[in-house]
């Protein structure tokens, strides 16, 4: 039952909903934003109380959070914010909109089962694949949280007027999201990877990888990744508190073996599926699928199933996602990797691409730079003095990337750095835009920044008419 006297802090699409969740439940809520037009401002009923843009020396408006018997706050503004201390010390219960659907699936004679999943990369892919075999297997299934649908919207029919009837959720979940969830209990969780990121946020990489293995509290099975030992439930978790499976690339539970002259992924050593089969390309993404294939065997997804699926899957995008070819110069968005393990996974991609030798890549260029998020960016160093020919570097924190190694450039804008590489790439080439860096500083997110960089590759030596 929820308390009368609700706060949503943050509107925007996922405010919207959760206020379209109180209201259908006989409850006016009032919403703060520290933005004054925030997004979704002009969709609110006259009758909302709100506080828009209106700060108190230099912080949140301290009276309506302590007014609330319950404040749903954005997964952008963090519970260690001092207004949120004062209402927690004051006894103000403090939540996401993810916990409300957490609640509502456990409710009923029959609730339903979660998927949950997180990871520093490779969240967006592993939920879609598990979405996608679930729908091949004829499952109602609802996937959402960090990606696409707010995940309230998931309890609604396709047209938002009565109440869905799923069968199974899949939630992608980020680190911010699983802070104000505590009563997740899923079928089963994943912790895809870890690596260092939003440490703007947190007070240090232990803290972040924490939060992260979080997920793995109260589930019915753990998969971990035997490759990252960053992932591993028994960091926080005593080891018979929950059953685990994981995934990985040896022979091993879900690994890769070799089988008729070619890798195979496989199941308890079982061949399941040609890896040169797959469309998604990169060893990372073979762990992908592999967890995939974990969390899709606990929901009875049958084999049959989950390998049509990988089969046609062809990636997401804005990650690794092919452009164009200019000129014999291969292009690639992979504007999603907005932290360095992402920018490291994309190069191993092409690096280990069966179908893409190591003539067809030629010289590797990349395109990095945007808000780092206080991350360490040493680790490309060796990619710089051994896999890049260049990095070219622009935005907030393009001077760090520039001190790695002399090999770099920096330039004012994206279109200023498309313009360097197609200067220096010829023929045989490969340009890769894998930022290692959040989008914030230029962009309203990741999406509108690669779709620049798509539209500017594609305009790249356009003939007059």
């Amino acid at each position: 039952m929820l308390p009368k006297r609700i706060l949503i802090l943050g509107l925007g699409q996922t405010g919207l909903s959760v206020l379209h969740y109180c209201l259908a439940r006989g409850i006016t809520p009032v919403v703060m934003d520290t933005r004054s037009h925030p997004p979704g401002a002009d969709q609110l009923p006259d009758t909302i109380e709100h506080y828009f843009g209106e700060l108190e020396h230099g912080g949140l408006t301290l009276a309506p959070l302590l007014a609330a018997d319950l404040i749903i706050a954005s997964p952008g503004v963090p519970l260690a914010t001092p207004e949120l201390q004062q209402a927690l010390n004051a006894g103000v219960d403090i939540i996401g909109d993810i916990e409300l659907l957490v609640r509502d699936c456990a409710k009923g004679d029959k609730p339903v089962p979660i998927i949950a999943i997180t990871g520093s990369n490779g969240k967006s892919t592993v939920t879609t694949l598990v979405g996608e075999m679930a729908v091949e297997a004829g499952i109602k299934v609802g996937v959402g949280g960090n990606i696409g649908t707010p995940a309230l919207d998931l309890l609604l029919d396709s047209d938002k007027k009565a109440a869905s009837e799923l069968e199974l959720v899949i939630l992608e979940l980020s680190s911010f999201q699983l802070e104000t969830t505590p009563s997740l209990a899923a079928l089963a969780a994943t912790v895809l990877n870890i690596s260092e990121d939003h440490l703007d946020r947190y007070d240090s990489l232990t803290h972040y990888r924490d939060t992260k293995l979080g997920i793995y509290r109260n589930s019915a099975l753990a998969v971990f990744n035997r490759e990252d030992d960053q992932t591993w439930p028994s960091i926080l978790l005593a080891t018979d508190t929950v059953p685990t499976s994981s995934f990985g690339l040896d022979d091993q539970a879900y690994g890769r073996i070799e089988h008729d002259g070619q890798l195979w992924l496989s199941r308890d050593c079982q061949p399941v599926l040609p890896v040169s089969e797959l469309k998604i390309l990169g060893s990372h993404n073979q762990l992908n699928a592999l967890a995939a294939m974990a969390l899709a065997d606990k929901v009875a997804i049958p084999q049959e199933a989950q390998i049509n699926v990988l089969r046609r899957f062809t990636g997401l995008k804005h990650r690794c996602q092919f452009v164009a070819d200019k000129k014999g110069v291969r292009w690639i968005n992979d504007s999603k990797a907005t932290n360095v393990g992402a920018t490291l996974a994309a190069i191993d991609g092409l690096a280990n691409n069966s179908q893409v030798n190591e003539e067809k890549i030629g010289r590797l260029w990349l395109i990095a730079g945007g808000q780092g998020k206080g991350q360490d960016f040493s680790p490309l160093v060796p990619l710089l003095k051994d896999k890049l020919a260049g990095m070219v570097c622009f935005g907030q924190d393009r001077q760090q990337l520039l001190a790695l190694a002399s090999n770099t450039e920096e330039v004012a804008d994206l279109e200023q750095a498309v313009a360097w590489c197609a200067a220096q790439a010829t023929a045989g080439d490969t340009v890769l835009f894998a930022p290692a860096c959040a989008s914030l500083d230029m962009y309203g997110n990741y999406q509108l920044r690669g779709e620049h960089f798509i539209r500017l590759v594609e305009a790249l030596w356009v003939e007059a008419l």
